[in-house]
């Protein structure tokens, strides 16, 4: 066989092969492979998510991107990505949360996901009586209130109807929210800020209930804007203490924050829009120190 005879066989192949176009079938198995791991890896590992709203202030802002961790407590069906299984009891390698956590929870009969924090555990007394949750008849520990700078932004936009009268200006002449804050320390001794505005409303008093088994009560750290475990499913609320297999997953640290003056078709916008110090801050209600 001459050279141009073996040139001309090894070229067949390939001729053949572009021939045939796309392998459109490779491809799409490829691209399902893919999208397989992508849903596997969120709903048994992690994955991300955007806060909506305010309920979670001071530790989470509108804007605010987090990863949620979906191992800690087991899984259930709300694990999954997307909501794709239907209601059932029951977790696999269930592990209650603690007080404290700040987790994923979707309300029976809804597909939405809140973001709130466990504050009562199965089997404990609860109520609130004029802004002070009140666990097994002890009050938990509150902190004078101190005030404190949240700086004004889209996301953040001190409106009057949720912060009358405290929108102010910094030493600097800076648009900030001048808020009320209120460390809380619970009895396993985790503690965090919460806002207490101080306004009588209607979940400054919820009537005591012993929480039922497998379920834990949740509130928002942002108390008079939260719709929470105080409120009933029509209220826009989790209707009282929330079944365990109904949480999602533990709420780990912050990846970045965007302040809502992202435009899109001003690639510069994509980075002024970030919050400077957020990133990587951790979700977790800090230790109280151990006595000596």
């Amino acid at each position: 066989m001459s050279v141009s005879e073996q040139s001309e066989a090894i070229a067949a192949p390939e001729q053949k092969a572009t021939a045939e176009g796309f392998d459109w079938k490779g491809e799409l198995k490829g691209v399902f492979w893919l999208v397989l791991a992508v849903l596997g890896f969120h709903s048994l590992i992690a994955k991300p998510f955007y806060i909506p709203s305010e309920s979670m202030m001071p530790g989470l802002l509108v804007g605010d991107r987090l990863v949620v961790s979906k191992y800690p407590y087991g899984w259930s069906f709300v694990s999954m990505t997307f909501h794709l299984l239907p209601p059932m009891k029951g977790r696999i390698w269930g592990k209650m949360p603690e007080r404290g956590d700040v987790v994923i929870a979707t309300p029976p009969g809804s597909k939405q996901d809140y973001i709130k924090r466990v504050i009562g555990l199965p089997g404990d007394r609860l109520e609130v009586r004029n802004g002070v949750v009140i666990l097994n008849g002890t009050p938990v520990k509150r902190d004078p209130v101190k005030m404190v700078d949240i700086p004004v932004d889209m996301n953040a936009p001190c409106d009057d109807l949720h912060y009358p009268g405290l929108m102010t200006e910094d030493a600097s002449g800076k648009l900030v929210c001048r808020m009320p804050f209120v460390r809380e320390t619970l009895p396993n001794g985790r503690s965090y800020d919460t806002i207490d505005l101080g306004l009588k409303l209607e979940a400054d008093d919820f009537p005591a209930l012993v929480i039922p088994d497998n379920h834990v009560f949740l509130m928002g750290d942002n108390r008079d804007n939260s719709a929470d475990s105080r409120f009933s499913l029509d209220q826009g609320g989790l209707g009282g203490p929330v079944p365990f297999e109904n949480i999602g997953g533990r709420a780990e640290f912050i990846t970045f924050s965007l302040d809502g003056s992202t435009n899109l078709l001003n690639p510069i916008s994509w980075f002024s829009a970030m919050r400077g110090g957020r990133a990587g801050t951790s979700l977790h209600a800090a230790e109280a120190p151990k006595e000596r």
